[in-house]
């Protein structure tokens, strides 16, 4: 299991909600509108991004998907407001 982080630029309102539907049924927690992050195998970061290629179909976008190694995650540096 690794860190990854997910983040897309769709331009379709619909196509971009199963992209994000898709990413909550892989577990993975919204960070920013079009953002996601958690632990996936490799066996599932490869199925999420078949599935969302499904998705995508021929709409106008970019999806990446971007692990991060455990080192690396613990020294992010992270500023939020509640």
């Amino acid at each position: 299991m690794s860190q990854v982080l997910v983040v897309y630029d769709i331009v379709n309102d619909r196509v971009r909600s199963k992209i994000a539907d898709a990413c909550l049924d892989y577990g993975l927690d919204r960070i920013q509108f079009s953002a996601f992050v958690g632990e996936l195998s490799r066996n599932h970061q490869q199925e999420l991004m078949l599935k969302v290629r499904h998705l995508l179909g021929d709409t106008q976008g970019t999806i990446a998907l971007v692990p991060i190694c455990e080192k690396d995650w613990k020294n992010r540096i992270e500023v939020s407001h509640a």
